[in-house]
């Protein structure tokens, strides 16, 4: 610990300075952040289906892969610029050279059996600012065999990871997947006699909050160990866990409803911010100061949001949207006590040795403030 009141507040003071002066900067690019592509089927009465896509046809076509998650990082960068500036008719020539192999690699079966895929065609913002990311909408047909029962879906593993949304026409319920690059999905039933009862609804949100945090969520852990690693007594984490959650529950409900709303290029580097701030009070104090449950509680505010905006790419089925929406904060909070519950298993056993913030809270908070130092300065500047 830092000793002497005057030198803790000198070092919290510039270490404010500092964050204040980083988040100040104003947001660059986010043209060259690689996000994930959401993909939308609906299945009519007669077995036919339509999906789109939407997804970036620059970074496809660039061949840039999932081991990337900002453009410039890849040796394909200029490639990726070229596409990126092109105006919308040129690159919609460019992408659809490219379909025949794209259509190849789709992995959508019934039954087991390979599904046909027809491509109808693309929408492609106009250029614009390049400095903005654009997303365009490839259209997708096909027909499901009369008899199929169940259909599976997976997005090739070298395009990254993909957000599912799948329903059955006439139905407002719709599953919801989040899949990593390659993964299968669940079998979705087909036909309108088929509807998801309160009970699968439920475990499928609940499964997918939990995997937001674990092993989704490093942002989110990292925050979590870092509530954990103040105080080696129990009591300090209750409160701090505490209003972490109330906090992230009220925004999560209000963002959803669309009661309150920030952009994306906010929030993240906030909640960035504060990852940085819990591991740099760490490193200040080893016990719980008033302000500290205070601060837990805004940025849970912020986490909200963040989770909200996970949960609106998924989507919320209309017939069962509260159902789901708890049960998504469900497993989002069993993931936060996971994580805690791992913690405790590795380093419960020296908790309260005399070495213990030494050699186990200082290195920690350390590497977890400069984690969230980092990820705020990616966040700010792109």
């Amino acid at each position: 610990m830092i000793s002497g009141a005057r030198s803790r507040r000198t070092i919290f003071a510039i270490v404010a300075l500092a964050l204040l002066a980083l988040c100040a900067i104003p947001p660059a690019a986010e043209a060259h952040t690689i996000r994930p592509a959401v993909v939308t089927m609906v299945f009519a009465d007669d077995a036919s289906f339509e999906i789109t896509v939407r997804l970036s046809a620059e970074t496809l076509l660039a061949g840039i892969g999932p081991e990337y998650t900002d453009t410039n990082d890849s040796p394909n960068a200029a490639r990726y610029d070229a596409l990126r500036a092109l105006p919308p008719d040129e690159l919609r020539a460019e992408f659809e050279t490219f379909v025949p192999e794209f259509l190849q690699k789709l992995r959508m079966e019934f039954d087991g059996a390979a599904a046909e895929l027809t491509y109808t065609g693309i929408d492609i913002p106009p250029v614009g600012d390049l400095e903005v990311a654009r997303d365009s909408t490839v259209f997708l047909q096909g027909k499901a065999p009369q008899q199929a029962r169940a259909m599976t879906w997976a997005w090739p593993r070298e395009y990254g990871s993909n957000v599912l949304r799948a329903t059955n026409s006439g139905l407002d319920s719709a599953v919801s997947a989040w899949l990593q690059a390659g993964e299968v999905s669940e079998p979705f039933a087909l036909g309108n006699n088929v509807q998801r009862s309160r009970l699968q609804i439920i475990g499928n949100y609940t499964v997918i909050g939990f995997e937001h945090i674990v092993p989704k969520g490093l942002d989110h852990i990292l925050f979590v160990l870092g509530l954990f690693l103040l105080s080696p007594r129990l009591s300090p984490l209750l409160w701090q866990v505490s209003a972490f959650t109330v906090a992230h529950t009220i925004t999560l409900g209000l963002t959803i409803y669309g009661i309150v709303a920030l952009p994306a290029s906010v929030v993240e580097p906030l909640i960035a911010l504060s990852i940085a701030y819990v591991g740099i009070e760490n490193l200040m104090y080893d016990r719980l100061k008033p302000w500290r449950v205070v601060l837990v509680f805004l940025f849970g505010l912020l986490h909200g949001m963040g989770f909200a905006g996970v949960l609106t790419e998924i989507g919320l089925p209309q017939n069962e949207y509260l159902t789901a929406l708890i049960a998504f904060n469900v497993g989002v909070e069993f993931g936060q006590l996971s994580v805690i519950l791992a913690a405790l298993l590795v380093v419960g056993w020296f908790r309260h040795k005399p070495w213990y913030r030494q050699w186990v809270v200082m290195p920690a908070s350390l590497a977890i403030a400069a984690m969230g130092l980092y990820w705020t300065g990616e966040r700010v500047l792109g």
